[in-house]
């Protein structure tokens, strides 16, 4: 017996499982055994003998309940049960392939437990720090499970209170036409007072059927109650928080997008709700074998069942979502598609039910909700549009559908070319994803949304599409706003300064600091005591050129993030900072320091330092910045590190000693050398012959260009 107590311990949705598995009436949970083996299965002796064996246990059985005062309904049970068994008396070993398939059924209910365990396992990760939020929705979920297991009990007990009064009002009938038959009048008037307290008797068991039956479906009430209060929280509170966590990852939060904790609430809550149902379907079933006037199952049940479904429904199709948005392989971030270039995107049904895997086809569509606007493109979705949830595929064990419109299944055409209200990348579009989830009598129509995407045709719009998406998602809490740049809000610099320090955050691991973040404020406001209640609109964003430039803000900040990512990585997560020239002039000769290029378009770097004149006055020098062009031919530290000055016929020299504050330069840079020594570095012998950097005398505003040898 030792593998009906490892299932006897299960968590409930196994035990569920195993109270279907002896659903029917092929063989009773009451009576499980295992005394019949495989021999028995092939041995018609041995079967015989092992089948006699079970009926002396059912009488043993039946005479322990008898003796013990146990209730009339399980001795009922036991003699009904051996009357079943009686038509194995000439095939016992039938009875034995039946017991079989039963215990290898609780196997692999089992094994399946166990591997869930053992995955469950492997999985653990420590978890953030649990919120009051959701210690609430534990408790919560603890209540409503709570209820259902009770809620289970009074079904079984119920269920027990019929059976015994049917059987008594069954054997009073029976009886009663008996005595009607053969008895005189003299009997007949005794047989009355019996039939009167037989009567009382069955009254008394009808009132306590008719309070029992009040109680549960009161109790069902309050059970649902405590399930719409939490599907409540779950669908309007911690689902919306996670797409809005969602929409601030896309452009480069660190913020968690992980659904394994609202896949288990979902999942939970799905089973608690499936068991109501199951437990409104055992009451009709009961209600058909007994019922009476003013049955409270026939008038309370349709409103029950209707509450429990709509329920249901509400938690369904919130389950369907989108778990990784679209993008392209080689895309600058998600949610900028390009014509005729694949895309991936990843759906997720937050509702584990394993019998669902591959057996939810998921269709895709777009831009049926277009807005009616004169000129705004439509594209649709071309190749393969459905695939299979699956959940084998999903590392947390999720239904998921991974990568579903890559290797050529899904492509982008355009169906219209009118003239634009809109820029192209200021085009929104949805791409929407159908299935239909089928389960337990229960058919409900599920559809799920991308975020809005940008569709370009060339690769140069890449870069004005992706600042588009950046300031879309930073402000709109309304992801189905197509039309978000035809009246497009204003941003606080606070929701700017957080939103350009994640995409250094998300391209290099370290964002940018407060001082960096001021000198970027300043650069847009100009001096201000606190930038906290300046604005800046879309237009000054990204479509404006910067003063005395012929480019905008956006593409100048892009171009530094490129040429940091490409070429400075590792000085930049090493935490080599970036300051304004007047630092400078308080420190020792030499000291020098990084800043990037405020006139260059794709993004420039340089150096400046501190030299002293003979009257002790600080001298601030600068070199003309170094562009992706030249990091490409020499990494930035070598050109810290051969740096030379020529003034006056002097011997040339290296200016840089110090970086700022004090750090000697080799202590700073030496790790990244090529050769320690720096005589036979690469570098050196390709700049005396191509490239050396040197000034012969100071140039207008103390900047040195880069001169070629």
């Amino acid at each position: 017996m030792a593998q009906w107590e490892k299932l006897r311990q299960l968590e409930s949705v196994y035990l569920t499982q195993v109270d279907e598995l002896y659903d029917g009436d092929a063989f009773p949970m009451d009576v499980r055994s295992p005394l019949i083996l495989d021999r028995a299965a092939r041995d018609h002796d041995v079967a015989m003998v092992l089948f006699q064996v079970l009926l002396e246990n059912l009488d043993i059985q039946h005479s322990r309940f008898v003796q013990g005062g146990e209730s009339f309904l399980l001795q009922h049970n036991i003699r009904r049960f051996k009357h079943s068994f009686q038509r194995y008396q000439e095939e016992p070993y039938n009875l034995a392939n039946i017991i079989q398939w039963f215990l290898a059924k609780e196997k692999e209910i089992l094994q399946n437990a166990e591997l869930a365990e053992q995955v469950q396992l492997l999985q653990v990760q420590q978890n953030p720090m649990e919120t009051d939020c959701q210690r609430n929705i534990e408790r919560k979920m603890a209540d409503v499970k709570n209820k259902v297991q009770c809620m289970e009990h009074t079904v079984k007990c119920l269920e027990e209170q019929q059976d015994e009064f049917d059987f008594k009002y069954q054997t009073h009938n029976m009886e009663g036409e008996l005595i009607l038959c053969i008895c005189d009048n003299r009997l007949s008037t005794t047989n009355e007072a019996e039939k009167t307290e037989q009567m009382k008797v069955l009254q008394a068991l009808l009132n306590r059927l008719d309070a029992s039956r009040k109680s549960m479906l009161s109790g069902m009430g309050v059970l649902l109650d405590g399930a719409e209060e939490l599907l409540c929280v779950l669908v309007r509170e911690e689902l919306v928080q996670w797409q809005r966590r969602q929409q601030k990852a896309c452009i480069g939060s660190p913020d968690s997008t992980c659904l394994d904790q609202l896949e288990k609430w979902f999942t939970t809550e799905a089973e608690c709700l499936f068991q109501v149902r199951k437990f409104l379907k055992k009451l009709e079933e009961l209600m058909g074998k007994v019922t009476y006037e003013h049955d409270p199952v026939k008038k309370q049940k349709p409103a029950l069942q209707k509450r429990v479904d709509s329920l249901l429904t509400s938690l369904l199709k919130s389950a369907f979502v989108v778990e990784t948005q679209p993008s392209m392989p080689q895309g600058k971030g998600p949610l900028v598609l390009r014509t005729n270039v694949q895309f991936s995107v990843k759906t997720r049904f937050l509702v584990k039910f394993p019998e669902l895997n591959h057996a939810m086809k998921v269709n895709v569509s777009m831009d049926r909700e277009a807005p009616l606007v004169k000129g705004y493109r439509r594209f649709n979705v071309l190749g393969t549009n459905s695939k299979a949830l699956n959940m084998a595929e999903s590392m947390s064990g999720g239904m998921v559908d991974r990568q579903a419109f890559v290797g050529g299944e899904i492509w982008i055409g355009s169906q219209l070319h009118n003239a634009l209200s809109l820029s192209v990348t200021e085009e929104l579009h949805i791409i929407n994803f159908n299935t239909e989830f089928l389960l337990h009598d229960m058919s409900v129509s599920l559809e799920t949304s991308s975020l809005p995407v940008v569709i370009i045709s060339n690769s140069s719009q890449q870069q004005s599409a992706w600042a588009s998406i950046l300031w879309f998602n930073m402000l709109c809490l309304e992801p189905k706003n197509l039309l978000f740049f035809a009246n497009c809000p204003v941003a606080t610099w606070p929701q700017l300064g957080e939103m350009l320090s994640w995409q250094f955050l998300s391209s290099t691991t370290r964002g940018l600091e407060s001082n960096q973040l001021d000198m970027i404020a300043h650069k847009l406001f100009g001096k201000q005591q606190s930038y906290d209640a300046c604005k800046i609109s879309w237009t000054k964003f990204s479509k404006e050129n910067v003063p005395n430039t012929n480019f905008t803000f956006w593409v100048w900040f892009d171009g530094i993030l490129f040429m940091v990512k490409s070429h400075l990585e590792n000085l930049w997560k090493d935490g080599y900072k970036l300051f304004m020239d007047t630092l400078l002039k308080k420190k020792q000769r030499g000291t020098f320091l990084l800043r990037f290029s405020e006139s260059i378009r794709d993004g420039g770097i340089t150096f400046s330092w501190v030299d002293y004149s003979p009257t002790g006055e600080p001298d601030v020098r600068s070199v003309q910045p170094f562009t992706k062009v030249d990091l490409c031919q020499i990494p930035f530290h070598e050109i810290i590190r051969n740096f030379q000055i020529l003034e006056e016929e002097n011997v040339p020299e290296n200016p840089l000693l110090f970086l700022y504050p004090d750090t000697p330069k080799v202590e700073a840079f030496g790790k990244y050398y090529t050769e320690k020594s720096g005589a036979d570095s690469q570098y050196i012998k390709y700049i005396k012959t191509k490239l050396v950097f040197v000034s012969k005398d100071k140039p207008p505003i103390n900047q040195i260009p880069l001169s070629v040898v």
